[in-house]
């Protein structure tokens, strides 16, 4: 979308608060938003790489862990009578450590899992997903496994000469994930329209091409992970301060495909897409509760789904921004790409 499209936007989600008071609706906005920037971030992968990443949710549940217990404290036996003790940090260290820890495993995962492509890919995140859950379900002494963590502090934010602002309520907790989820969207943007992001494309589109004019594909796609692992941590962090309980349930298989749902339906490849697809598909089944029963709101949701993709097969904003004038024409984005790296070179 153009400029002037995402101010009004952003706009419009700033007043939303305003006229609308119904608690539960906020709740749904609040958690709808971090699942909006889980989303955004593995666009980021799946949209502008072409790297289907079925394991994202690992770095979601990185964050809230990492955020959780760096609030918190702990003290794990490890050896004997050598235990490790933290003392607990304030909230907003977690955030950042989150942040940092995420973004080092999707390096981590990056560096391994890009040598291999398609199917395989896919396998080795489920896999790197399924191998953190189990950590966190067994490694009682350090997360509590099923019990789950609680009474985890509410982000706290400290003014200069008025001390501290602890975001407890739904609003301030809204206005933080709005915060979050515009920085987000703001990092994406710059990296996708710089000679990365033109990288990335032409990786996408035709990557023996994109070799032979000397993209370097490990080095560029492992810079996609750290980013997207590290906003999904972002996201995470907002999540488990804000619920303030988190258990190995963060890491359900559902909470990925809820992303790639809201990816593929707004349409993957498109800044917004993640939003738009995020605000229908997080808010749908707010608005379907009360009117039916539970297994008539997943037949709903699913049929909902299917004719976005039947009518709108590339996604719901790459088909009506052009129609709206809301998109500028691009020329070739392989040819944008390999002429970046020509240029570079």
């Amino acid at each position: 979308m153009n400029r002037l499209a995402t101010l009004l936007c952003f706009a419009a989600f700033i007043s939303l608060p305003l006229w609308l008071t119904d608690p539960y609706l906020l709740n749904a906005l609040i958690t709808t938003g971090i699942f909006i920037i889980g989303a955004m971030s593995l666009n980021l992968l799946l949209g502008f790489t072409g790297q289907l990443s079925l394991g994202h949710i690992a770095f979601f549940g990185i964050g809230a862990y990492v955020s959780a217990l760096t609030s918190l404290g702990f003290d794990v036996p490890i050896v004997g009578d050598f235990h490790i003790v933290h003392v607990p940090w304030p909230p907003i260290a977690g955030f950042a450590l989150s942040i940092v820890i995420a973004g080092f495993c999707g390096y981590l995962v990056g560096r391994l899992s890009f040598r291999v492509r398609g199917a395989y890919f896919v396998i080795v995140t489920i896999s790197f997903a399924e191998v953190v859950r189990l950590v966190a379900l067994n490694w009682v002494d350090l997360t509590q496994g099923p019990l789950a963590l609680t009474n985890i502090p509410s982000i706290t934010i400290g003014l200069p000469g008025l001390g501290y602002l602890v975001l407890k309520t739904k609003l301030q907790n809204y206005y933080l994930v709005l915060a979050v989820a515009a920085l987000s969207y703001l990092l994406i943007a710059r990296l996708v329209h710089s000679h990365y992001g033109r990288a990335m494309r032409g990786l996408m589109e035709n990557e023996t091409l994109a070799v032979a004019v000397g993209i370097d594909v490990t080095k560029t796609l492992t810079l996609a992970a750290v980013i997207s692992a590290g906003i999904a941590g972002a996201a995470g962090s907002l999540y488990a301060h804000y619920i303030r309980i988190i258990d190995p349930d963060v890491f359900a298989f559902i909470s990925t495909v809820t992303m790639v749902i809201m990816v593929v339906s707004g349409g993957k490849g498109s800044l917004a897409g993640p939003v738009v697809g995020g605000v229908i598909f997080g808010l749908l089944p707010v608005f379907l509760r009360p009117i039916m029963p539970p297994e008539a709101q997943w037949i709903t949701y699913g049929c909902v789904l299917i004719v976005i993709l039947f009518v709108l097969p590339s996604g719901i904003v790459p088909r009506l921004a052009p129609l709206l004038g809301l998109e500028r024409k691009k020329g070739s984005t392989s040819r944008k790409s390999v002429n970046a790296v020509e240029e570079g070179a």
